[in-house]
């Protein structure tokens, strides 16, 4: 093999706006003379000095070794400039190899083709030189291939740029973080933040950190291992040098040993100085994911995460802390909903800030500096940065009272004027109600009461208040948390309008005296008795509101469902399922289990979390798959395990030669949908699928079938010939006990 150079040109790439400071910390790891450029910084030297970036680099994605530089004039010109490049010096003939190809011009028009083309080139060296040649393997391969594609500006040439990519995986991924939120913080760009804020300096001097909206604890973690001069890569065990031919194994482990040295004297610094981070949320379930990751960067003596809104910040008192740094990455509008919603956050952010940090620092990391102007503290620097392609600001300050504003109006808030409410009425309270909404009011407060017991005790946020129970107030009413659901019942034509409409307007007014909520937690919709083919249709065609997420009780504790309650007709979670999906939880432990007509797949959260081997759940629909798929990563459910099928379920079942131990079949009442033939009645229709379900149970098996047609009447056929149990009563829990047709349900087995 031949004797690789002594010193070579290296590029490190890094997220866009990160270069400057990228070039500062090559610099820092010993680099002479680093290069910045767009996109990265160039700089030369020893493997070492490659691998040392590797290692230690918290900003860059990759660390590459070019290869070669040639001009494209023509399609060939690709190959021919791979073919001629030494590949057995860097790969066995017998290797895996994968090519990672970008970049396109007139005659090379997408990726894939760039990317075969290159791999033929590689191929057909090895050829020539041996008879083995290397395979391709995207997953476990022995060399990456770096190839990108610059297509030429004001005359000149298209170029094509060869490299050997050295880092593997992207190095942002330290693999400390398997479970993480909604949006979470990629970890080079958190350390961008954190560099930023000054963070290193603030340690060294004894700061504390503390992230008043820690999510999957990104900035904690990365902000924990500079104090403790901890090299980011040390948790990996994988480089795409590892298995390249030219990789020098001693000088590797040098820096290995090195940096486990530098480890455990930065642990014993930060335990002599008694250093903590701190790190609040309001979701639970998010800090679950938080103190995961926390545990695999080996930190938990270090970070300690709790359950804790903005309106509750506070300088931690069990021991003085004068100085350190509140770093946080808010919402920014896009994630969680309007800016009208938003500006109590960061006004709740700014007021908790003066009160209890003045000395401190704080970084603010947002897309939204508009929203971040109603903190009421003038920032002392706004740095640029990119959250993928979303230019973000870091805001630093120095929260002295000096920097104190006074927070704008409303009136100068520049929010849009569709998000604000100039009608909002004055507060009303019981006396103010008619006759009629008191009587509505007294009901809702003893339904509040009859269930409250039940509710607290079994863990429960999203429940049935009231379904018309009293006739002329015809309206079902839900809670999730601290929303409510409206659903008005059409009224009959023998009601004047006008009437229907007074007596809703009063069922209003009840429910923000009985509950007390205001107009910007109800959630109204009016829902059609359907006729004939008429089937739901979504409410608002251009809401940019965002999924809520709520919790549900389950066999293995809890899951998170996200629910819409604006823009159709239901939410996305059929309350009076929940003691069937609790039943499926406990069902699938250890088994496969198949759900059709799956709609957002919350009773698939249920198998998966309560121990399903693997799943597949059928729908028609790609929104409410879409909608699956997003519970499904709130859930942190594997989906390579648990599958997501579009498909109209009746040809799917005719198709499919797999066996479940547990099906739920749990179909529309009718459906017309434009992708089927012909309309599905699932009183005419039931029959033909449970027999065809009965056919893929595997011995043992269950079929659970369940049906919301209130006229529904199961087959006879079908219980003469399988054995039915009419387990409907079983899963009506408390709040719909006064419906008893809500729904049908029977356990079907073989």
């Amino acid at each position: 093999m031949k004797t690789p150079p002594d010193i070579q040109q290296f590029y490190a790439a890094c997220p866009k706006g990160l270069e400057n400071l990228l070039f500062n910390e090559i610099k820092g790891l010993g680099v002479v003379e680093p290069r910045e450029t767009g996109g990265g910084v160039y700089f030369s030297g020893h493997l070492v000095d490659a691998y040392r970036i590797c290692l230690w680099s918290r900003l860059a994605n990759k660390v590459l070794l070019p290869l070669a530089s040639v001009d494209i004039l023509r399609v060939d010109d690709l190959y021919d400039a791979v073919i001629n490049i030494a590949w057995e010096e860097h790969l066995l003939a017998y290797g895996l190899f994968k090519v990672d190809f970008t970049g396109t011009n007139d005659f090379i028009r997408n990726s894939q083709f760039g990317a075969v083309r290159v791999k033929d080139g590689i191929v057909d060296r090895f050829r020539q030189q041996a008879s083995e040649r290397p395979s391709v393997s995207k997953d476990h391969p022995d060399l990456v291939i770096n190839a990108r594609l610059s297509k030429g500006k004001a005359g000149n040439k298209d170029k094509l740029h060869l490299s050997i990519d050295l880092s593997g995986q992207s190095l942002h991924r330290r693999g400390y973080r398997t479970k993480q939120g909604v949006a979470p913080l990629k970890e080079n760009l958190a350390a961008a933040v954190l560099l930023r804020a000054q963070w290193p300096a603030m340690a060294e001097q004894g700061g504390a950190l503390i992230d008043p909206m820690c999510g999957s604890a990104t900035l904690l973690i990365e902000g924990v291992l500079m104090a403790a001069d901890i090299a980011p890569g040390l948790l990996r065990h994988q480089w795409g040098f590892s298995r390249w031919r030219q990789f020098e194994q001693a000088q590797w482990q040098f820096l290995m040993d090195e940096a486990e040295a530098r480890r455990a004297a930065g642990i014993e610094k930060l335990q002599q100085q008694a250093f903590e981070a701190r790190g609040y949320d309001i979701d639970h379930h998010i800090l679950r994911a938080a103190e995961s990751n926390i545990a695999l960067a080996g930190l938990s003596e270090f970070i300690r995460v709790v359950v804790k809104g903005i309106d509750d910040l506070k300088r931690p008192t069990h021991k003085v802390m004068d100085r350190g740094l509140i770093i946080c990455n808010p919402p920014y509008g896009e994630r969680l909903g309007e800016e009208r919603a938003l500006l109590a956050i960061y006004r709740q952010l700014g007021t908790a800030l003066k009160e209890e940090f003045t000395g401190w620092q704080a970084g603010i990391f947002t897309a939204n500096t508009r929203l971040a102007k109603n903190m009421g503290i003038r920032a002392r620097k706004i740095y640029k940065l990119f959250n993928a392609r979303l230019a973000t600001d870091l805001l630093y300050f120095d929260i002295q009272e000096k920097a104190f504003v006074r927070q704008p109006t409303l009136a100068n808030d520049k929010i849009k004027p569709a998000t604000v409410k100039h009608n909002t009425p004055v507060p009303i309270t019981f006396d103010d109600l008619t006759p009629g909404a008191q009587m509505v009011c007294h009901r809702l407060k003893k339904n509040q009461k009859q269930l409250r017991k039940w509710l607290t005790k079994n863990d429960i946020e999203c429940y049935r208040l009231y379904d018309a129970d009293m006739p002329e107030y015809a309206a079902a009413i839900d809670v999730y948390g601290q929303w409510v659901h409206v659903q008005e019942y059409t009224a009959p034509k023998s009601i004047d309008a006008k009437k229907a409409q007074y007596r809703f307007d009063e069922l209003l007014s009840a429910i923000i005296v009985a509950l007390k909520t205001d107009k910007e937690q109800l959630f109204v919709k009016q829902r059609q008795r359907n006729k004939g083919t008429q089937q739901y249709q979504r409410l608002e065609q251009n809401n940019n509101r965002a999924m809520i997420s709520v919790t549900e009780p389950a066999a293995s504790g809890s899951v998170n469902c996200l629910v819409n309650l604006w823009s159709y007709l239901d939410s996305g979670l059929f309350l009076d399922h929940r003691p069937v999906r609790q039943m499926i939880g406990q069902m699938s432990q250890g088994k496969t289990f198949l759900n059709l007509f799956c709609y957002t797949a919350t009773a698939t959260l249920h198998a998966a979390l309560g121990g399903a081997t693997s799943s597949t759940s059928v729908d028609m629909s790609k929104t409410y798959l879409d909608w699956a798929e997003k519970n499904f990563r709130a859930n942190y459910i594997n989906t390579q395990r648990h599958q997501l099928v579009r498909d109209n379920c009746t040809h799917w079942l005719n198709n499919c030669r797999e066996g479940f131990d547990v099906i739920l079949l749990d179909p529309p009442s009718f459906s017309n949908s434009k992708r089927m033939q012909g309309v599905f009645d699932v009183q005419r229709d039931h029959g033909s699928m449970i027999h065809r379900c009965m056919e893929l149970l595997t011995p043992g098996g269950t079929l659970v079938f369940s049906s919301n047609l209130r006229s529904f009447t199961l087959d006879k056929v079908l219980t003469e010939i399988y054995q039915v149990e009419d387990i409907t009563q079983k899963t009506l829990d408390v709040d719909f006990q006064r419906n008893k047709k809500i729904h049908y349900c029977f356990l079907i087995k073989a």
